[in-house]
């Protein structure tokens, strides 16, 4: 089974604010197996096949399962995508397009791999994944605290309503989309999910959501076969601060850490240059930075 990495959890460490109908090719988080492929083996023509499958899908449907394994039947790759259920067949396109982009970008020769954005989810593997359930919380973000900083049980309530008629299934199908008042809110599950399964997935993210963000005028959760969202006012505020979970900030220190080591590496060089030779030499900043993401932010 592929075990898959988290790398990055999200586009910015800043402070960001979008637009409901912001760009739909806005990357969320990708992640990586630590399994490698062989450049040029069976394994990667099965790769290859299944990608070229779902490309190939993406221009007529909004979502695809496939499995590979013409050219090594014993190793077999499983994948999937999915665009946003309210995407056009072009821009489900162009999102599926510049995900698999993505991937190769991230995760080069990895048995699996995976890539959130805005508006579309891509994943493939060599474990059947596809059809089983995963509530394992990949991302939550929280936005600022509703009346600037005190709690506003209007907005509050709008809210709770919102995000209930997500959880309750109402709305129907693996696309949600629910309001009340001047919030509005969205879910969606993968596909492959049976209804009694994207009920208990968005209830799921529903209640990471409360519990995170039992304040915030805006949050999302990402789960692994579906996420939850919500927001005041028309505009979705993403903002990485202690409402949310811990990986952003592991990002940021894995950041700092990577400058640090490039000053070191810079004062080594000056120090072999003026003669001193016999210091050793720091890793390399990327080996570093894939030691410190495969050490703290695994994805289960």
């Amino acid at each position: 089974m592929s075990e898959l990495l988290l790398l990055l959890v999200v586009s910015s460490l800043a402070s960001l604010t979008t637009s409901v109908a912001d760009d739909y090719t806005g990357f969320v988080y990708a992640g990586c197996s630590q399994l490698k492929y062989t450049p040029g083996s069976p394994y990667q023509l099965n790769v290859e096949s299944l990608l070229s499958s779902i490309a190939n899908a993406a221009t007529f449907s909004s979502y695809a399962n496939y499995t590979s394994a013409s050219a090594v039947a014993s190793s077999p790759v499983y994948g999937l995508f999915q665009c946003r259920g309210d995407l056009s067949s072009s821009d489900c396109n162009s999102c599926v397009r510049f995900a698999l982009s993505q991937l190769s970008a991230f995760c080069p020769f990895t048995a699996g791999a995976a890539v959130q954005l805005n508006g579309c989810f891509l994943r493939y593997g060599n474990d059947s994944f596809v059809g089983k359930p995963d509530t394992s919380v990949l991302r939550k973000n929280c936005g600022p605290v509703a009346g600037g900083g005190g709690y506003n049980s209007d907005v509050l309530g709008m809210r709770d309503a919102a995000l209930a008629s997500l959880a309750s299934g109402f709305t129907g199908g693996s696309y949600r989309v629910g309001a009340a008042g001047s919030v509005q809110a969205m879910a969606q599950c993968v596909g492959d999910q049976s209804a009694k399964q994207c009920d208990e997935c968005v209830a799921a993210a529903v209640a990471q959501l409360k519990a995170a963000c039992p304040f915030a005028v805006a949050g999302d959760a990402y789960l692994g076969k579906c996420y939850a969202k919500y927001w005041s006012s028309g505009v979705y505020h993403s903002d990485t601060n202690d409402h949310g979970d811990q990986v952003g900030k592991t990002v940021a220190i894995i950041i700092g850490l990577i400058v640090g080591v490039a000053l070191i590496i810079v004062l080594a060089a000056f120090l072999r240059k003026a003669g001193n030779s016999g210091h050793s030499h720091p890793p390399a900043q990327s080996d570093l930075y894939m030691h410190l993401v495969k050490t703290k932010l695994k994805w289960r």
